[in-house]
């Protein structure tokens, strides 16, 4: 099981999640049978939406992520709960590019540059969607960028996906450190100074260390509270029933047209690949006389 830790200091300084991904990243890249550049840009998003979607305040909150790139990948799109758990998928989960010259999958060439849009609720009004430009494709910095830009909240987002040669996922995680405006210039100076000397995210993971072990060095110098240590996991929402309930609300008139083309209609869950089948003439048994 994946695992989150969220943090605030104690003066109201910084606040942040830290986590290891590893087996939503595995269970993403069993379901969607993606090659290593695919897999690590599809879980970098996976992690980000796990970690950004966990500070959300309410029970029935949701955030999604969409990077919507001109590279070979094409769109990549995740969602968050309230807890953390995710799901996702990326349009091209085949892609996969020569490597970096530094060794590492070329990430960045998969997303290519386009818009980012993040849609979060909004104090129970309209969903918020914010919109930013990919600025490199290797997503963290383009999270980052989001929320200096867009909500204008400095932040340090890190992200690794490190993907073995028998395609299994070796490890995978990150973290999301936010400054609040009580911040003083000389902890924003101590957390610069304490990121700049952390190693990769790939690095500390694949050296055994723990979100909390991830959560000291970032944090050396101040007091962090733990604000509780959660359990996540890849986790679709669909179902016969609300598949069901979306089809009914295409219409009758809608449902005529698909029931003329094939009066068997299956539908396949882009987050999960469940498959649906319903019988047309059945569902059209059921509209309403005020739909006829």
């Amino acid at each position: 099981m994946a695992r989150i830790i969220r943090i605030m200091t104690r003066d109201g300084a910084a606040r942040a999640v830290f986590a290891e991904t590893r087996s939503i990243v595995d269970e993403a890249a069993r379901i969607h049978h993606t090659a290593p550049t695919a897999t690590a840009a599809l879980g970098r998003v996976l992690t980000c939406a796990s970690m950004m979607s966990s500070l959300l305040g309410e029970a029935d909150d949701v955030l999604t992520l969409r990077f919507g790139g001109d590279g070979p990948g094409g769109t990549i799109v995740a969602t968050g709960d309230w807890k953390g758990n995710v799901r996702g998928f990326i349009q091209n989960p085949f892609v996969d590019l020569p490597l970096r010259a530094d060794g590492k999958l070329d990430v960045g060439g998969a997303v290519g540059r386009g818009l980012l849009r993040v849609l979060r609720p909004n104090g129970g009004g309209e969903p918020y969607c914010g919109v930013n430009e990919i600025v490199s494709g290797e997503i963290a910095e383009d999270v980052a960028s989001y929320y200096a830009v867009s909500e204008q909240i400095p932040t340090v987002c890190a992200l690794g996906v490190l993907v073995d040669k028998d395609l299994s996922i070796a490890c995978a995680g990150g973290y999301l450190l936010q400054l609040l405006p009580g911040a003083t210039d000389g902890e924003i100076t101590r957390l610069e100074q304490n990121i700049a000397a952390m190693p990769s995210v790939t690095e500390m993971l694949r050296a055994g260390k723990t979100p909390q072990d991830m959560m000291e060095l970032a944090m050396a110098g101040f007091d962090p509270q733990v604000l509780d240590t959660r359990e996540v996991k890849y986790q679709c929402d669909c179902s016969e029933e609300r598949t069901k309930d979306m089809l009914l609300s295409l219409g009758r008139k809608e449902l005529v047209k698909l029931r003329d083309e094939d009066p068997k209609c299956e539908v396949v869950c882009h987050f999960c690949h469940t498959k649906y089948e319903f019988d047309l003439n059945e569902l059209l048994a059921e509209t309403t006389p005020e739909e006829k």
